[in-house]
């Protein structure tokens, strides 16, 4: 019998979603080789693209339009994608350390991670200013600053740019274009707005021709601008929470109620720590090949990177550039192939927004001003970026593809399937089995003891996000949660481990960062692990079986919900529709963010405090989604439900998702359930409908509240954690013919 399976036998990991790692994974995800085992560690899920930051800040521009979605990009690339800060390398062992995870192995490591402003000359800089990188705390300051202008515009402001190279100058023209329509949309004076830039070189620009800065600073100050010349700024004190004191060596003091860091570039300072060769400056040494002079299994682009003997700025034109030739000799080098020379060239264009969608372009000796020049950039600009949004190939794939099935909890069956079979099967119980298949629950409780009643569960999913760690954290909170879920304390697991098929050093690694997962939540919580089974499949899986104790009167079961109690959700809906559409390129990174988030959040405390609040029923909510959990306990208990549609909370982007048809593969079994639905309304228009009968991978619990404690167990859930808690429904009647009214 033929396989058409790969085993991974190469392990590349690239560090920072720079420029030129972007372009590695456009290229990687076309042409890819087979066998790699290729991972992104970076530390934001969007990375913006300088050419239109500037663009941004004037509002020219959406934060879509200018920034990559990292996520998006991976799964093109077939990649695994990390979010975490790596802080050194452990080249002995080949492994990458992180804050979170880990250590991290490889065979073969690409580093892009940019450069920062340098700021350890100026005293109080690290504490009271804003740099210009990273790009994503640059924006969110920035983003404080305009809600500031806008709720306060009658308030004088200060603001003033540390570094009048090329960013420094872009900012002090799109800064005020910003902030000058949001006061003249209110109708203010912008003579209470002052700018200041501050350089230490006799002219603005160094390194471009004298026509080039004569030119700006003549515009900057037309428009109103402040500019200091020859000025070095040495220290920066802080007078209260948002007013500053700079100090320059010359005497001259300005005051200021924000301070931007645009100053030379400068590398992180954990690279020099690592033993990699560096320049003066600490970036890292690499050769035509843009490979380590010191480490050749490493490669290093963009900022952060030095040509050995060629001088050249830190600019984003190199490290687009240097994209190409670095995808090109990251997969020789696993082929064993010849590697190719990349020599950076001596000129480069520079095309300069002046704030007011004008440009000046400047190569060499040669300078333009004209008005399509910002149209030119605006074009060349937006192709770029369409590269990182058009995944038409791989979309046209999904088209032809008429079922796609959903990992995570949407991989189960269906719940009329289960009960079809389970009606067909004799299955014998004995007297020390309390709850089993003759009433299933979430869990099975047996009596084995006077005192104490054991409680069993076992569940397994396979892998749904590409990251191993927490693949194994989300899974172990979905394991345990069926024991949560009946108020049982959890005392042990056994695991259960599919992984792909590779070379022993990749499945070695895999697993190494599954169990890791696996064993943070545990410790928290103080379980333990006490042996497993693995086999080799076509992709990883990973499941638990979970053992726990519960004393006989704290059961929580599916049965027992009683007439007016209150119904509590502990997490939003969403995690079917959401994972579905990221496999066809349908999401935002951020919304995927959100969701592991919210599937790495335990449902251990909740299920406490259901208990002090005296629940009279609680199951999880899971693949059946909220309807199907929902009926299985109107069904043991024999009552009627109201559920608030309005009321029920939902994960970000699950409603957009669910508007397109996106929806999970389990999605239909589920909606079988819709024969228990009444409305007095065409509830199936809202937009919260659909979510309804979405699978839930680490899902919330659902509980019946007496009515008199309600009100207190939602706001100790929230100050617990549980910030998207609601009361989404009531129980209204006892029923042998339930029924669930939404309303």
């Amino acid at each position: 019998m033929k396989s058409n399976l790969t085993q991974l036998t190469h392990n590349l990991v690239l560090i920072g979603g720079g420029h030129s790692h972007a372009i590695v994974l456009k290229l990687w995800g076309m042409n890819p080789i087979p066998g790699v085992h290729l991972t992104l560690i970076t530390d934001r899920t969007h990375t913006a693209y300088s050419g239109m930051l500037p663009g941004q800040v004037a509002d020219f521009y959406s934060f879509e339009d200018t920034h990559i979605d990292l996520r998006c990009l991976t799964q093109f690339a077939q990649a695994n994608f990390y979010l975490d800060t790596v802080k050194d390398l452990d080249l002995e062992n080949k492994q990458i350390i992180c804050e979170e995870h880990p250590p991290i192995a490889f065979d073969y490591l690409s580093i892009d991670i940019g450069s920062v402003p340098a700021k350890n000359s100026i005293l109080g800089a690290s504490d009271y200013a804003i740099p210009a990188k990273p790009v994503s705390q640059f924006l969110t300051a920035w983003e404080k600053i305009k809600t500031t202008v806008e709720s306060h515009p009658k308030q004088p402001y200060n603001l003033t740019i540390i570094g009048g190279g090329a960013g420094g100058v872009e900012l002090a023209f799109n800064m005020r274009t910003c902030l000058t329509n949001i006061l003249e949309n209110v109708k203010e004076k912008i003579d209470k707005l002052t700018i200041t830039l501050i350089h230490k070189g006799d002219g603005l620009l160094t390194g471009h021709n004298h026509w080039i800065s004569e030119r700006l600073q003549f515009l900057l100050l037309e428009n109103g601008t402040n500019i200091y010349l020859n000025e070095t700024v040495i220290e920066i004190k802080a007078n209260s929470s948002r007013n500053y004191t700079i100090n320059c060596s010359s005497g001259l003091e300005i005051r200021s109620d924000w301070v931007f860091l645009v100053t030379q570039a400068s590398a992180p300072q954990w690279i020099e720590k690592t033993g990699l060769r560096t320049d003066k400056k600490g970036f890292i040494l690499v050769n035509n090949y843009l490979q380590s002079v010191s480490h050749s299994y490493i490669f290093a682009a963009g900022d952060i990177a030095t040509i050995e003997n060629y001088s050249r700025p830190k600019a984003g034109v190199f490290a687009v550039r240097q994209g190409q030739p670095l995808f090109n000799n990251l997969q020789s080098i696993i082929l064993d192939n010849k590697l190719q020379a990349y020599s950076p060239q001596k000129l480069y264009l520079s095309l300069i927004g002046t704030g007011n969608k004008k440009a000046i372009a400047s190569w060499g000796k040669l300078s333009l001003e004209a008005d399509w020049l910002w149209t030119w950039k605006d074009n060349i600009d937006r192709k770029f970026m369409k590269r990182f949004k058009d995944f038409s190939p791989m979309e046209s794939q999904i088209k032809n593809n008429n079922f796609i099935p959903c990992n995570g909890c949407g991989s189960k069956v269906g719940i009329s399937i289960l009960e079809r079979t389970l009606k067909r099967l004799k299955i014998d119980q004995n007297s020390e089995i309390v709850i089993g298949l003759n009433s299933p629950d979430d869990a099975a409780i047996i009596d084995i003891s006077k005192q104490e009643l054991l409680v069993q569960t076992i569940d397994y999913l396979p892998i749904f996000v590409s990251d191993p760690f927490i693949f194994g954290q989300i899974t172990t909170n979905h394991c345990l949660s069926d024991l949560w879920a009946m108020g049982a304390k959890a005392h042990s697991v056994s695991a259960v481990v599919t992984l792909p098929y590779g070379v022993d050093s990749i499945i070695e690694e895999i697993l190494y960062q599954l169990l890791q997962g696996c064993l943070k939540i545990l410790s928290k919580n103080q379980i333990f692990l006490t042996g497993g089974h693995t086999l080799q499949g076509e992709k990883l899986g990973f499941g638990l079986s979970c053992n726990g104790f519960i004393l006989p009167n704290q059961i929580l079961q599916k049965s027992g919900m009683q007439t007016d109690e209150k119904l509590i959700i502990t997490k939003p809906l969403g995690t079917g529709t959401l994972l579905a559409a990221e496999m066809k390129y349908k999401t935002k990174g951020y919304w995927i963010d959100n969701t592991i988030k919210s599937m790495l959040l335990s449902n251990k405390k909740a299920s406490e405090i259901f208990l002090k609040f005296e629940a009279s029923a609680c199951t999880d909510i899971t693949g059946f989604g909220l309807v199907g959990h929902l009926i299985e306990m109107m069904k043991s208990s024999q009552v009627s439900v109201e559920l608030n549609l309005d009321q029920i909370p939902t994960l970000i982007g699950a409603i957009e998702t669910s508007k397109q048809g996106i929806t999970s593969s389990l999605y239909p079994k589920n909606l079988e359930n819709n024969t228990y639905l009444n409305s007095e309304q065409d509830m199936e228009n809202n937009p919260k409908f659909s979510l309804l009968f979405d699978p839930q991978t680490s899902g919330g619990l659902l509980a019946s509240i007496p009515e008199k404690n309600s009100d207190r167990c939602l706001q100790e859930l929230v100050k617990a954690g549980y910030t998207d808690s609601q009361i989404i429904g009531k129980v209204v009647k006892k029923s042998n013919n339930i029924s669930c009214l939404l309303t």
